[in-house]
């Protein structure tokens, strides 16, 4: 009589191995959408929170924050000032991190001259979860160890259609007059924004900058964390010379090296009116395209990102990028935009006429 077989056979074993992988390639797409939805959900509350919180800035302060308090602290901050993001903290939960920053030194800190103090550093250096996308996947800040930022403000759109590009939510600076002098500087209240709040952008995202400002060719897996650099028209050369900066920008060749790599996002806390890369972004390039300094623009030392440039919002999400609107609204919008309706939304006060299906 013949014994009963016990266990598998080696076939029966590479079967069932064969099987188990089938099943776990199958599955392991599915496992990591579901983290990058649950990441980009948590990414477009974060921009819900900021709207939110601007909101509750305009009802104590009667106006916008700005993206830069520039002149006020830049004695003591080599020419750098508070940006929106040190304002908004007591509107996000970090009232006790507003509270223990020290406006009297500034926020780098280089009172009396080239005295150099870091009286600051615990706060500047949070690194703030509401400031953050988790979809991003960098774990150091670019001003390492100073944290940084995923949210950028809406800075505008072309500089090119305009004397500057400062037509967005952010518009830049304090300064009225000098150097800086533009009837779109200072601050803005609400009612500023005639092209409709729910029609124009607030905050988008971005990318981080990486830590030590490595030089990236434009072929890298990173290039939309670089800024580049392209020859185009500057003010005054209206919608033919923005798009001839655009086309100029995503033609740089794959072997050009980056101009600068750390500037996205830099700080949290501060920002200088012309690096618009910072703490803000422009409506210029379409979502996701290659970021780009112009090289006509301020004689082309604004490797930050100048305001004739190309600072567009960047995201690991598939397909385009979170943007929370001036009403409090998130939306999600595609990379395929059409680029007159992109230009649309990034100014608060140029009376475009566009419907909500558009974007």
């Amino acid at each position: 009589m013949r014994k009963r077989r016990l266990g598998f056979t080696l076939i029966e074993l590479l079967v069932v191995i064969a099987i188990i992988a089938v099943l776990i390639a199958l599955l392991l797409p599915a496992v990591q959408a579901a983290r990058e939805a649950a990441r980009r959900s948590q990414c477009t509350n974060n921009l819900k929170q900021l709207g939110l919180a601007v909101h509750n800035y305009i009802s104590l302060n009667s106006v916008l924050p700005l993206q830069t308090m520039f002149p006020t602290a830049s004695d003591e901050s080599w020419g750098w000032s508070y940006g929106w993001g040190l304002g908004l903290l007591p509107n996000i939960e970090q009232q006790a991190a507003y509270n223990a920053f020290n406006f009297s030194i500034g926020i780098f800190g280089n009172a009396g001259g080239n005295t150099f103090q870091q009286g600051n550093n615990t706060v500047c250096q949070l690194k703030i979860a509401g400031f953050l996308c988790p979809s991003d996947g960098v774990k150091k800040m670019p001003a390492d160890p100073n944290g940084g930022t995923n949210y950028v403000g809406n800075y505008g759109g072309p500089g090119q259609l305009a004397k500057a590009n400062m037509n967005g939510a952010f518009s830049g600076t304090i300064i009225p007059n000098g150097w800086y002098a533009d009837a779109n500087l200072g601050p803005i209240g609400i009612e500023s924004i005639t092209d409709g709040s729910s029609n124009t952008a607030l905050f988008s995202e971005r990318l981080l900058g990486l830590v030590g400002d490595p030089i990236i060719p434009r072929s890298d897996k990173d290039y939309k964390r670089g800024i580049f650099t392209a020859a185009g028209p500057v003010a005054g050369s209206g919608g033919a010379g923005a798009l001839q900066f655009i086309s100029a920008c995503n033609a740089v060749p794959p072997s050009s090296n980056s101009a600068r790599t750390n500037g996205n996002g830099y700080t949290w806390f501060s920002a200088y009116p012309w690096h618009i890369a910072v703490n803000a972004y422009t409506h210029v390039g379409a979502p996701n395209s290659v970021s780009c300094t112009n090289s006509a623009d301020q004689g082309g030392w604004l490797s930050f990102t100048g305001p004739m440039g190309s600072a567009p919002p960047s995201s690991n999400h598939s397909g385009g990028v979170n943007m929370s609107m001036a009403d409090g609204s998130v939306r999600f919008l595609k990379d395929t935009v059409n680029l007159q309706t992109f230009w649309a939304i990034g100014t608060r006060n140029y009376g475009e006429v566009i419907s909500a299906d558009a974007y």
